[in-house]
């Protein structure tokens, strides 16, 4: 039988107590402004560290070099411009640690221009990202130009949370949409030097713009978001279908998938793209040192030996698995407890599911880089039906009473 606890009778406990039940009512005065500076500090700690502490990664090496191709159309005068650029950005250990593997194919690329060049196709195909490092080229130096993207990623998708949050009155939220970041290795794709936030910060602008239904923005953003990682079409394919499907009004969700099918197409012919079976091939099965006529034959069995062994690493080595399972409970829970999403929100978390596992099925790589786009939006579509949860609790703890003993 449940009896009220005794008032604490200890000097220490009792000023414990008043401590917390202060804390407790002052951060629920000051919550929202609480989680906005607490979530803009993160932000730009990890700006900071984007600057400051940088990941030198190999892909580093093809971006720089396809964004000056029309500078420097010889594969040797070029593949110089990449290596050159590169040792003088970065820290001699890390340099060394890119291209010098032992004679693996770090080694040989940085001996072998022509096979080098015959790599760029897959890297040419981000056109938003390679025009960016190109225009910013002429004001720093193309290492600079990288981190300088990667800054101005980080800030531009903490700005979009916080608006997201404020939109649907759910700042006090901030300190735990901070804390999924962190799970999805938001720090990892700041520092990275890849087109992979600037892709994520669209995304959420997209995304984000469609909730509000601001469907000129939701179009601009959605496309700009495929220009920087072309691979987003499968998203966006899966959304239109939802759309059409479900008969929801949102025509700038359309044209930005319109806009981004035909751009596919050309994009992907002008990029001399290799094709989706031997880059498959190159990045989840085996490095192939020239792909220049490289057209392996399609083999079941190698694709199932590559998505198992993505399935696995993506399990035990990156965080995206479990942050995505993570939203589905919060969805359900939310559900279950009568809060559920509108149609139009709905519509959108069907596709962000949906996309990352179509993303999965057709190019099975474990990278949590690959779906960062997919994974913060599915938790600030449940940021307002848990505010409403969170209120409605208040109102019912508070219209309870606890009564006195009758003994």
């Amino acid at each position: 039988m449940l009896t009220r606890p005794s008032a604490p009778t200890n000097p220490l406990e009792r000023l414990t107590g008043a401590g917390l039940a202060w804390g407790e009512g002052t951060y629920a005065k000051w919550a929202a402004s609480i989680g906005a500076v607490a979530f803009s500090l993160y932000i730009l700690l990890t700006a900071a560290t984007a600057w400051f502490m940088p990941d030198a990664n190999w892909d580093m090496l093809p971006y720089l070099a396809i964004a000056e191709e029309g500078t420097y159309p010889d594969p040797q005068v070029l593949h110089d411009y990449a290596y050159s650029m590169v040792k003088a950005g970065v820290s001699a250990g890390d340099y060394k640690t890119l291209t010098d593997d032992g004679g693996g194919f770090r080694s040989h690329m940085a001996e072998n221009a022509a096979d080098f060049h015959s790599l760029l196709g897959m890297y040419r195909i981000k056109f938003l990202y390679a025009e960016i490092l190109s225009s910013l080229s002429h004001v720093v130096s193309p290492v600079e130009a990288m981190r300088l993207v990667q800054v101005f990623s980080v800030l531009l998708f903490g700005a979009i949370t916080l608006a997201w949050l404020r939109a649907e009155g759910a700042l006090a939220l901030a300190p735990v949409v901070g804390a999924v970041l962190i799970m999805a290795d938001l720090g990892d794709a700041a520092r990275a030097s890849t087109p992979d936030l600037l892709c994520s910060a669209l995304f959420l602008g997209g995304t984000f713009a469609y909730v509000r239904k601001r469907e000129a923005a939701t179009a601009v953003l959605l496309f700009l978001a495929f220009m920087a990682r072309p691979d987003n079409i499968v998203f966006l394919a899966i959304f239109a279908v939802l759309l059409a499907t479900f008969r929801e009004r949102a025509w700038g969700a359309l044209a930005g998938f319109a806009a981004s099918f035909i751009a596919y197409f050309v994009i992907s012919h002008w990029a001399q793209h290799p094709g989706w079976w031997p880059h498959l091939w190159f990045s989840s099965i085996e490095q192939h040192y020239n792909m220049d006529g490289f057209d392996p034959p399609f083999s079941v069995t190698a694709y199932l030996k590559a998505f198992a062994a993505s399935v696995v690493r993506a399990i035990n080595v990156n965080s995206w698995v479990g942050v995505s399972v993570l939203a589905l409970a919060g969805w359900y829970s939310l559900s279950r407890a009568g809060f559920r999403l509108d149609r139009r929100a709905g519509i959108l978390l069907a596709a962000l599911v949906l996309g990352v596992l179509a993303k999965f099925t057709v190019f099975p790589i474990h990278d949590t880089r690959i779906y960062f786009p997919n994974l913060l939006p599915p938790f600030l579509l449940l940021a307002a039906p848990l505010m409403a949860s969170a209120s409605q609790g208040r109102h019912r703890a508070a219209s309870q009473t606890i009564p006195g003993d009758k003994s």
